[in-house]
């Protein structure tokens, strides 16, 4: 019996995460069907992909580059759009912008006299612009959740961690549980605009 139960919750190890990302994948897929209203499976999405394939190269042209500028202008301008328009803008940017924020895992010192740290994630190393000077911006995410919290903390307290920034993502997001593989430390130096060149 015993031995019947580690191998269910083995077996599980294998199955769930299996099952749900086949399920995500395929409800995913469905979904982008059904909008753009095409019969055959996974046209839908394959036309999104293209779609958004093309409208990065158009938006990477110098010629039509400055159509889509005027059209981020407008947004931006626009009563309460420009809200909802610059929060998701500036997200997808930190993800895959040019500007990326999640790249550059820190751990920051909540309690020196504990010496208690939490992983996160360096998105400014200068707020002089806020009349913060020597602070910087970390994102905390949380575990089991894709939620956090931004904190402003002294620089002194943010230590850079030897690690990719999509390893350092998981290994918070799963509670620690995907462990965290270190990797060969960047050598940081400023840079304009408060973004820092990495030298390996």
């Amino acid at each position: 019996m015993r031995l019947f139960v580690r191998y269910f919750f083995r077996g599980l190890l294998v199955f769930v995460p299996a099952v749900l990302t086949i399920a995500i994948v395929v409800l995913v897929f469905r979904t982008v069907d059904a909008w753009m209203g095409l019969p055959i499976p996974g046209a839908g999405f394959l036309a999104t992909i293209l779609l958004i394939a093309v409208v990065g190269a158009l938006a990477s042209n110098f010629v039509t580059k400055r159509l889509f500028e005027l059209v981020d202008g407008v947004f931006r301008r626009l009563p309460f759009v420009k809200l909802l328009y610059s929060a998701i803008r500036d997200v997808t940017d930190a993800f895959v912008g040019e500007r990326k924020g999640f790249e550059r895992p820190v751990l920051v010192t909540i309690n020196e006299g504990t010496g208690l740290k939490m992983v996160g994630f360096l998105t400014r190393d200068s707020l002089e612009e806020a009349d913060l000077p020597g602070h910087v911006s970390v994102y905390l995410p949380q575990a089991y959740n894709f939620a956090g919290q931004l904190v402003v903390v002294p620089r002194r307290l943010v230590t850079p961690l030897a690690a990719q920034g999509a390893d350092a993502m998981a290994f918070v997001v799963s509670g620690g549980a995907a462990g965290l593989r270190t990797a060969a430390p960047a050598k940081e130096t400023a840079a304009p605009g408060g973004r820092p060149h990495e030298e390996v």
